[in-house]
């Protein structure tokens, strides 16, 4: 099984919208208002174009997404960077495909080529496994807030990459409204 990340090109918009539609069907049954979970091919070409989408390929075949968002989402709480989007396609799940996109990007763009000492990322409260998921990968909660859209709780985690530099960034208040 060969394995390749990659950053996403605007050819791969359909397939990467059918990766995260069949990753996010929970997503949608929750009815969490998630940008992603809705998304048409245009939108997920936008988010290409727009951030550094990243994707794994496995035997050639994308089968999963990851985007370090380039917008100011997280900008009103952080000045770390941010990542949205991911989804692993049901048929490459519980196989650490996942886990090794989320390595990559942190060890490799987020700490590697860009050096931020963290990153961040938001989810719901409600969702059954994504809290518990991302904390055992070491990301912990530092803000949570309710964006009055019927999503309820959100929360938004940080990983620290690299302690020694964690303390040059900020955190910060301000208005509690932010995307995933």
């Amino acid at each position: 099984m060969a394995e390749k990340v990659r950053l996403a090109q605007p050819e791969d918009a359909e397939r990467v919208r059918e990766v995260i539609h069949e990753a996010y069907a929970l997503i949608r049954e929750l009815n969490l208002h998630w940008p992603a979970a809705h998304a048409d091919t245009a939108l997920v070409r936008d988010n290409i174009a727009e951030n550094d989408c990243y994707v794994i390929e496995v035997d050639g075949v994308i089968a999963g997404t990851i985007t370090l968002s380039r917008t100011e989402e997280a900008r009103q709480f952080t000045d770390l960077p941010f990542l949205k989007w991911f989804a692993v396609h049901p048929e490459y799940q519980g196989k650490g495909i996942g886990g090794r996109l989320l390595d990559h990007v942190e060890r490799e763009i987020v700490l590697g080529r860009h050096g931020a000492p963290a990153v961040t990322l938001a989810t719901a409260e409600k969702h059954p496994w994504l809290l518990p998921m991302y904390e055992r990968r070491g990301y912990e909660r530092f803000i949570a807030f309710d964006p009055g859209n019927g999503d309820g709780t959100i929360h938004l985690l940080r990983k620290i990459l690299d302690p020694g530099r964690f303390g040059e960034t900020r955190a910060i208040g301000g208005d509690r409204r932010a995307s995933r």
